[in-house]
């Protein structure tokens, strides 16, 4: 191939990867304002209602499958649900969810001092959801873990990519 070739080659990989990473970017963010949406739920949902939704949710399940966990294990949880649980779901759901949205809007600006913000910020949510998961055995920690492990690669990439084009035009 000759060099001209793998230059292009090299620029259409690169256009590939920046999309790539465009698209996970907005998938953060729409996740991101769920979490802000979510948060705003959880803190005007009286506790008595979260309750019953899901306990008129389980309740069919349980009727079903007596010893289906999932579903006794939600029923347990509503039914012992306390303020100070509320205010602390609500306000990580909150906290976590506009930090990531503060960092990804700065990510699509393409403002490079935000890559090493977003790494760092990324890295902690990910050593948290590694503690979580030590705690809780949840299998979507998992998954959003690898989703995060992913985007703080392509966020590394674009930011070095970023990074040495702006030294070349400079």
């Amino acid at each position: 191939m000759s060099p001209a070739n793998l230059s292009i080659e090299t620029a259409r990989r690169e256009q590939r990867l920046h999309r790539f990473f465009e698209i996970t970017l907005l998938l953060k963010a729409l996740f991101a304002a769920g979490e802000i949406v979510a948060a705003i739920g959880v803190y005007v949902v009286p506790l008595d209602t979260a309750a019953d939704f899901v306990g008129a949710i389980t309740s069919a399940e349980l009727a079903k499958h007596p010893h289906d966990l999932v579903a006794a294990h939600l029923a347990d949880w509503a039914q012992n649900l306390s303020v100070a649980t509320k205010h602390f779901v609500a306000f990580y759901l909150l906290s976590h969810g506009a930090v990531k949205l503060w960092v990804i809007i700065g990510l699509m600006r393409e403002r490079l001092w935000y890559y090493p913000v977003a790494l760092v910020v990324f890295t902690i949510f990910v050593l948290y959801q590694i503690h979580r998961y030590t705690l809780t055995h949840s299998v979507s920690l998992i998954l959003i873990t690898i989703i995060d492990l992913v985007v703080i690669a392509l966020t590394w990439h674009e930011y070095r990519y970023l990074r040495g084009r702006r030294h070349r035009t400079a």
